[in-house]
This record gives structure tokens, sequence and C-alpha cells, in this order.
């Protein structure tokens, strides 16, 4: 990483962290528990990681649903193609020595969660909470899925790899070895400060995922679709401070995996 650099995007736990960037990851993190619970409560999936879309998929097979399986696997390539474009818009123009543009995978991810909002609230997805019926859904849980996947692949490649906000399955982990490793290590050096910084990363990283997740619970079931604006809230404010992170004269681009 460049020397110097501080963001909600450029930024590394090498370097010191301030505190409002931390609050600003948090929030993402946020957002992310937020259109998790939203995806479960309008249509029973989980949409921020695709574990359990492949599970779904082998029980679909397993029993015969043959098509039915292969339009739940659709699903969580959305994911991947979020991912994608996220990488291309960032990572491909860092590769080229271009700007990366941050906002602009912010802004995609916006339009996603402003128009699930909409075409659900005017009932393009049927009735909120509804059996799922893939193809009324599909729609529905890919667009979501996308959100998450141009999400994590901004942040993830933003900070190198050291921060990730849609998922918490391999940040448990990552805080499992780091807590063993504060507790042996000498308690001093950069190397010391560096893990109790991820360690506090991951521990907020997972309290602010289950608070969006309890937001979404009361939010959704009394505005139905329209609990969707609070995350692309969350989006545009996060695609503001993109666009004035890239407009800084020194702000460094990261280093990337």
């Amino acid at each position: 990483m460049t020397e110097g650099g501080c963001g909600v995007f450029h930024h590394n736990l090498d370097d010191e962290v301030e505190k409002q960037i931390f609050v600003k990851w948090y929030l993402l993190s946020f957002l992310a528990g937020n259109v998790n619970a939203g995806g479960f409560l309008s249509a029973g999936r989980f949409v921020s990681h695709v574990t359990g879309f492949a599970t779904l998929f082998g029980v679909g097979i397993a029993d015969g649903n043959f098509d039915q399986a292969a339009g739940i696997l659709a699903i969580p390539a959305f994911f991947l193609a979020g991912a994608m474009i996220s990488a291309y818009l960032i990572d491909h123009r860092f590769q080229k020595g271009q700007r990366p543009h941050y906002d602009w995978v912010m802004l995609i991810e916006f339009t996603c969660l402003v128009a699930v909002a909409l075409l659900g609230h005017f009932r393009f997805f049927g009735v909120f909470g509804g059996s799922l019926k893939l193809k009324e859904d599909f729609i529905l849980l890919a667009l979501l899925c996308l959100a998450c996947g141009l999400q994590n692949g901004a942040v993830t490649t933003g900070t190198g790899a050291s921060v990730r906000t849609t998922h918490l399955t391999g940040l448990t982990t990552d805080l499992g070895i780091g807590l063993v490793r504060v507790w042996g290590m000498p308690h001093s050096g950069k190397d010391f400060r560096r893990e109790v910084r991820s360690n506090w990363l991951r521990i907020g990283t997972i309290i602010s995922f289950a608070a969006g997740s309890v937001v979404a619970a009361v939010l959704f079931a009394q505005v139905k679709y329209l609990g969707f604006f609070l995350p692309a809230a969350i989006a545009f404010y996060a695609m503001i401070q993109a666009r004035k992170e890239q407009a800084q004269p020194h702000s460094p681009v990261t280093d990337v995996i």
C-alpha cells in the first residue's frame, strides 16, 4: 500500500486506522446484514453468501428437481458477476495504472437495492414473505446477490483482502485464530498492534452484521420491500465517500490480491 493512505476503500490494517474508518466499515457490514435478512424475510433465502444455494442445488439434484436445481444454482452466479464487475471497475483499472471506480461499484449496488425496493413495492415479486417461487423471485434474489458481490469485491480489493463485510464464516475463523495470536505474542510491536486492530474489526463486523439483521427484522415487518431503501441509502453514502477519497490528490490505490 502506498504510504499515507486512509479511507474506507483505500486502507490496509498494516497501517494505523482512524476510528471513523472502522465505523464506516461497520456500517457496510450493517448494510450486508440488513440485505441478508431482507432477502430471507422476503423470499426465504440468505443472499450475502453462496453456501445455502449450493446446498439447495444438491438437494434439488437428489430429489430429481433438475430445473429447480439449475435455477437455484444460477442465482449465486450473480454474486460472482457482482465480484467480477467490481474487479473490472477497480482491480483491472488499477493493473492498467488507471484510477479505480469504487464509486461506480457502489452506485450499481445502490441501483440494485432501489430496484428491489420499488419492484417489490409494486408487487412485481408477489407477496412479501410468501413461499419461494423461483420464477417470481429469481430477479429479486439475483439483484440482491449482485449487490452483495459488488460490495464484497470493492471492499476486499480496496483493502488488500484485509476487510470483508458481507459474510461471517471465514471472519469468525480469523477471529478465533487472531485471539490466540494476541494471547501468545509479545504485547508490543507492529505485529501485535495489527492483530489487535484486526480482531476489533472482526468483532465489530460480526456485531454490525447482526445489528443490521435485527433492524431488518423490525423494519421489513413494518414496510415490507420498502425496507431495502435503508441499505440503499447506506450504499449511496458509501458512493459519496468513495468519490471523496478518489478526489484526494494523494489518495493511493492499495495493493490487491
